[in-house]
């Protein structure tokens, strides 16, 4: 067992970025919910305006937890750094030290390994979210966040979340990697466990099936 946030973190990201990604792998190792704001490239769109405006710098990965305090005492810890946030997401949610083997982790935890193997998984899917969709309507930002059912490795989950980043769509993840008690809670919900799985509260849809996820994304949040 371990720490559960009682709000859900927030992440400034895109796809592509090996720094994000090993930060979205220790999210999904230590199942933990977050919402993700879609940054192209880190130079792209409202969020990536909005993360300037709020510290100065257009730097992804970025980390809000709004659970717990900082040197500050306003109750809201901000970071940058994939090193350092893994760090703190390993000590704050993670089980006692004397539960696990830390070495277990060295895929995300060793740096250089890390980013070479993220860098050319990205370079093969032809950078994912790197760029926002030129398309995409112009008010996706503002939409509440969709939420999606899935975890960081399955093939049938990614297309859907680089349709969602491409088009600049505030989305929280419910992490759902075997072991994941958010497995039951699904089953409960619909019936059946199958991810990805999308709840799109800006228009009521719920749907299984990757495919015509991305279809329908395609659909609703771009211009004709």
């Amino acid at each position: 067992k371990a720490p559960r946030p009682s709000k859900a973190l927030i992440l400034y990201e895109y796809d592509a970025s090996p720094f994000c990604k090993r930060v979205r792998e220790c999210i999904n190792i230590l199942d933990l919910t977050v919402e993700y704001r879609p940054c192209p490239g880190a130079r792209q769109g409202y969020f990536s305006q909005q993360m300037y405006e709020s510290t100065g710098r257009r730097t992804v990965p970025y980390l809000i937890d709004p659970n717990n305090n900082n040197n500050n005492g306003d109750g809201v810890v901000q970071m940058f750094e994939s090193d350092d946030q893994i760090q703190y997401l390993l000590d704050t949610y993670g089980p006692d030290k004397d539960q696990y083997d830390s070495k277990a982790l060295w895929p995300i935890t060793l740096t250089p390994f890390a980013i070479l193997t993220s860098t050319l998984a990205a370079l093969l899917r032809d950078m994912p979210a790197s760029q926002r969709q030129p398309n995409a309507r112009p008010d996706n930002e503002q939409m509440k966040p969709l939420q999606l059912w899935g975890y960081e490795c399955s093939p049938f989950v990614k297309p859907v979340r680089e349709k969602l980043g491409s088009l600049c769509l505030p989305h929280q993840i419910i992490s759902c990697a075997r072991g994941s008690a958010n497995r039951d809670i699904l089953f409960q919900k619909t019936g059946r466990f199958q991810v990805p799985y999308l709840v799109d509260p800006n228009t009521g849809i719920e749907m299984f099936e990757g495919p015509e996820m991305v279809e329908y994304l395609e659909s609703v949040y771009t211009t004709k």
